[in-house]
């Protein structure tokens, strides 16, 4: 396949489109899910939303900073937004869990639970600067995505008449391929050029389904 193989053969310019697609389509879900955050008061489209705000710093700090500023600083800083947009993601399924904390703080980036989303993120960038690898954030993400798939699926099964719960139990199960497949690249094949298409790709379906589930509710 031609077209295939110019991916692969032009991989920096690829990085930066990549970056470039992921970072527009987070921010469009953050202002999408942000107008029915103020229309509904749900505070799990809250959450939902500060996710996808610490995804479109990731990328843009990756993929567009990083190409034109590179430093190994940007690389630690995109894996603190990457851990902390993950545990956002996972806390608009557990919210409930925790608002007895949370109700008497005004900020959603800012309360125990979120400052402590923080520490931990930081941490686990800390372990994987001192492990040279990064070891720590997939096996963060690993956790964070079967534990929202198992999550998403019952509320799939509690809401079958409703859209939103299906998009989000494959989106959650789509992202927990792209971190295996991404885990794969980078112990098992050493960071392979092809396999690294393929999970750029699947990155892309998984936040354009994450889009058109947010559009989908949005519009109705």
């Amino acid at each position: 396949m031609e077209w295939y193989n110019l991916l692969v053969q032009n991989k920096d310019l690829i990085k930066i489109i990549y970056g470039a697609i992921i970072s527009l389509i987070c921010f469009t879900i953050v202002l999408k899910s942000d107008r029915l955050y103020r229309l509904s008061l749900h505070n799990g489209i809250r959450y939902f939303r500060n996710a996808f705000f610490f995804y479109s710093l990731a990328f843009v700090v990756r993929y567009i900073l990083g190409y034109f500023f590179y430093s190994y600083g940007l690389t630690l800083l995109f894996e603190f937004f990457l851990i902390t947009a993950g545990f956002f993601l996972l806390h608009s399924l557990l919210w409930k869990n925790f608002y007895y904390i949370e109700k008497p703080y005004l900020s959603s980036l800012f309360s125990p639970v979120t400052i402590l989303f923080y520490l931990m993120a930081g941490l686990l960038v800390f372990l994987d600067y001192l492990w040279c690898f990064y070891l720590f954030l997939f096996l963060s993400q690993i956790f964070i995505f079967i534990s929202a798939s198992i999550i998403s699926y019952r509320n799939y099964i509690s809401n079958r008449n409703k859209a939103f719960p299906r998009f989000y139990f494959l989106a959650m199960l789509l992202s927990l391929f792209a971190w295996i497949l991404n885990i794969l690249a980078a112990m098992v094949f050493d960071w392979h050029k092809g396999i690294m298409i393929n999970a750029y790709l699947l990155n892309i379906i998984v936040f354009i389904l994450f889009l058109f589930g947010v559009i989908k509710i949005a519009n109705r």
